[in-house]
């Protein structure tokens, strides 16, 4: 997440930003602020927009968020929309492609694990499909954190969904990046308490 920069209110807390909102600290800068206010922890429907969730958490592992940000039409453009059926006929020709655009992050072991899990999820669909499957791992009670230290970046939860995953042929699917994808989805209320998106998930 990137550095806030609006003046913290408390250590670690929600920030004032300019407009008088109060925010979680990675989302009062300017080039986060639409993300937070706009999509993180929401709900999102339909098989593509969980699997883009599921790529982009993949590849922002060891980068900064905002770089994935800046970068997302470019991931749609090349994944076809994340539609798995397509992804899924990617074949070596496709991912040579893949590494010589400079437009996305160039990661051989990211690119595989994209294609490796649109199969994984069109075999899903047997099982109700991604959806139906990532919900499955709702907790059945959601965190309440002050400030960021008080923050998880793992749970039962996301160890559970990523086991479940990796049996069903997922990768690059590990705990902390599966705790990031419940909370980009809304399955996990993480906003702090006291910002003015707290509780905008719906999540119980």
């Amino acid at each position: 997440m990137s550095e806030p920069s609006a003046t913290i209110t408390g250590m670690a807390g929600v920030v004032i930003g300019d407009d008088g909102v109060a925010r979680c600290p990675w989302g009062a800068g300017e080039a986060m602020r639409s993300y937070h206010d706009t999509e993180w922890g929401l709900r999102v429907s339909g098989e593509a927009a969980y699997l883009e969730r599921l790529t982009l958490e993949a590849f922002q592992s060891g980068l900064s968020w905002s770089t994935i940000l800046n970068k997302r039409e470019a991931f749609r453009e090349v994944f076809a929309g994340f539609d798995a059926d397509t992804v899924a006929a990617y074949d070596e020709g496709d991912v040579l492609r893949l590494m010589d655009d400079a437009r996305i992050v160039r990661n051989r072991r990211k690119i595989d694990a994209t294609i490796a899990n649109a199969r994984a999820t069109v075999g899903l669909r047997e099982e109700g499909g991604l959806e139906a499957f990532v919900l499955g791992f709702v907790p059945a009670e959601q965190p309440a954190p002050g400030d960021t230290g008080e923050m998880l970046t793992v749970s039962p939860e996301s160890v559970a969904l990523s086991k479940a995953l990796k049996k069903r042929g997922f990768a690059h699917v590990g705990p902390t990046t599966m705790y990031a994808l419940m909370e980009a989805v809304g399955l996990v209320d993480d906003h702090l308490v006291g910002c003015h998106r707290r509780g905008c998930s719906g999540a119980a």
